[in-house]
């Protein structure tokens, strides 16, 4: 019997386990050899055929790139532009301008309530910004407490008609001053023998209206505001001064104070109040003047400047230009020895026209960098990262201090790309 024949006469079932293990193997075979195309194996290719590559941790975080003293060649400074200015002390007068803005005066406004709860019935008062006099009308309100009270006072008088000093009256007329009538009120009402049935609520003083708090028909209490009332004869002056500057602020210095937009000219005017704390968004210190303002020009809510002035005074100043803010701290980079130039950190103190006074990080006569300050912190930074540097491709001078290289030497061994 041939092959052929005995393999027709096999069972379906061994023909369908033949095909499945052909099917396995394959898959095996595929798999070792990396062929298959979703393989569970995630070993990078150049491993399975011996090469090696240089590897990175992926858990270590890189480092925190500082800034360390850079040394160049004389040579590249004026390649690069960098210029130097030395730290020079001047007699300088300060006088800076900063925004300020007219506020109302807290002493000076009313919120008006009413005494008694009730229902607003009439309101005299129709719009915000409205002018109003001392003992105006400003609503008529109906209280059922008010009215009742009134009524129990009326029927105290008719019986005591003989002795006007009766502890009854006495204490039905305190009462109704409690609940918000005032010595007039209860004199017409003695005089007239009729309960009011509305309390009249007027105006503590003269002012604008800055805000209605209710309408006709409104259910009040107490606690219910019915109008603020500012009187803005007298306002204040709110201006914001640099952290930096807060030290030259006293109580009773003068400043300068513009608010071109009002049609009236710069006046000056005193620190009533140094406020205590310091805006932390803004890291200002606030002012405040105290401003008369019986012409009504000087609105609340109106920008203006606040210029503070100084007698002179010697100061150590640099160049602007030669300053890198980082936000945190400023610092500059001095020249400390031929070619080195080395990170200082400074705190600056008033900001002039295009100057800045420096309090502590510099001694006079020190060569600070004027032009190209980025261009140094940028090389700064990239050698405290072990990035190595810029400076040096193609020139004699080294990188820190290092030897100098020969100009023969191949490209891989320029700084920053040694092995």
């Amino acid at each position: 019997m041939t092959l052929r024949s005995r393999a027709s006469q096999l069972p379906p079932w061994m023909w369908g386990v033949g095909v499945v293990v052909l099917i396995v193997g394959f898959l095996v075979v595929q798999d070792a050899r990396h062929g298959w195309p979703f393989t569970r194996h995630h070993t990078p290719q150049a491993a399975s055929s011996g090469k090696s590559e240089p590897t990175r941790s992926a858990s270590k975080a890189p480092a925190k790139a500082h800034r360390v003293p850079v040394s160049i060649g004389s040579g590249q400074f004026e390649r690069f532009g960098v210029q130097f200015e030395p730290a020079r002390l001047e007699r300088v007068t300060s006088a800076a301008r900063h925004t300020a803005i007219v506020t109302t005066d807290e002493s000076r406004i009313s919120h008006v309530h009413t005494r008694v709860s009730g229902w607003v019935e009439q309101l005299h008062v129709n719009t915000t910004g409205q002018s109003v006099r001392a003992g105006q009308p400003l609503a008529e309100v109906f209280s059922q407490e008010l009215f009742a009270s009134q009524n129990e006072y009326l029927a105290a008088l008719r019986q005591s008609r003989g002795a006007p000093g009766s502890a009854v009256l006495e204490a039905g007329r305190t009462r109704l001053t409690v609940l918000g009538m005032s010595v007039s009120d209860i004199a017409a009402l003695e005089r007239t023998g009729s309960a009011r049935r509305l309390v009249t609520v007027v105006a503590p003083r003269s002012g604008i209206v800055l805000r209605r708090g209710v309408t006709v028909g409104t259910a009040v209490d107490p606690s219910t505001e019915l109008v603020t009332i500012a009187d803005l004869s007298r306002v204040w002056v709110l201006a914001e001064v640099p952290e930096s500057e807060s030290t030259q602020l006293k109580v009773g210095g003068t400043a300068m104070l513009t608010f071109p937009s009002s049609g009236r000219p710069p006046f000056p005017a005193k620190i009533d109040f140094v406020y205590p704390t310091l805006s932390e968004r803004t890291r200002t210190v606030r002012v405040r003047f105290v401003v008369q303002n019986s012409d009504a020009t000087l609105r609340p809510g109106l920008y203006g400047t606040a210029s503070f002035g100084a007698a002179a005074r010697e100061a150590l100043t640099i160049a602007r230009d030669a300053v890198v803010d980082t936000g945190n701290t400023q610092h500059v980079f001095v020249r400390t020895a031929e070619g080195v130039l080395e990170p200082r950190t400074v705190r600056l103190g008033t900001r002039l026209a295009d100057r800045l006074e420096v309090i502590e990080g510099l001694s006079p006569g020190e060569q600070v960098v004027t032009a190209g300050v980025f261009l140094i912190d940028s090389e700064s930074r990239l050698r405290a990262s072990g990035a190595g540097g810029h400076f040096g491709h193609g020139e004699k001078p080294a990188d820190d201090g290092a030897d100098v290289k020969d100009e023969t030497a191949p490209p891989a061994e320029h700084s920053g790309h040694r092995p």
